[in-house]
């Protein structure tokens, strides 16, 4: 996956991206996600995953120190076979990036973060889990942020919070679940741009 590059291991991610990020590119010589593109993307829910995604951007740029102008990640597939394929109005960069500025996570996990539920370690962690709810009177985990629990179980908001590090966990390293962040797309890392009706190679 890594390969040498001017003396800089690299490793090779694909993106697909709005295909305004072109001209993003040719004008600046990068390409970067802005929290706004973000918002537009989920619409009427975009306050609940908002939340989710200023909590990954927070804790990643603690990983990686993220440039000022940053507000919002660039997530990448680490394969050929499984990134995302262009369709109109999108291309997909194929780039070459420094390793030391990816931080891969596992993107199963994070559909825990992103529906604000506790990511427990492992299958014995989840019955444990279960059970402490049951303890303390409660049947539904997905009600601390929003819903009826919402402000009555500070603790249980604090050990869900703390449970989401785990996305940085990769327990499982396949093209299916491991996903590639990164903050920026620099004109250097691009080997190649994709467009509809083009193979990914």
């Amino acid at each position: 996956m890594g390969e040498e590059k001017r003396g800089q291991e690299t490793v090779r991610l694909y993106t697909r991206q709005n295909d305004k990020t072109l001209y993003q590119l040719k004008r600046d010589g990068r390409i970067i996600n802005q929290r706004i593109y973000v918002q537009l993307h989920f619409g009427d829910i975009a306050p609940l995953f908002m939340e989710s995604y200023d909590w990954f951007t927070k804790k990643a740029s603690a990983m990686v120190a993220k440039p000022d102008d940053v507000h919002a990640p660039i997530w990448c597939s680490i394969s050929r076979e499984n990134c995302l394929k262009p369709i109109p109005g999108t291309v997909v960069y194929v780039l070459d990036v420094p390793k030391e500025q990816v931080i891969y996570f596992d993107d199963e996990k994070w559909d825990y973060v992103l529906n604000r539920i506790y990511l427990p370690k492992d299958m014995e962690d989840r019955e444990a889990y279960r059970r402490h709810l049951k303890e303390i009177g409660v049947d539904n985990g997905f009600e601390f942020f929003q819903g009826r629990y919402k402000g009555m179980y500070p603790e249980e908001e604090r050990r869900i919070r703390e449970s989401w590090n785990r996305v940085f966990e990769i327990d499982r390293w396949s093209v299916f679940n491991v996903c590639g962040n990164i903050w920026e797309i620099r004109q250097e890392w691009v080997q190649r741009i994709v467009h509809p009706g083009e193979d990914v190679i």
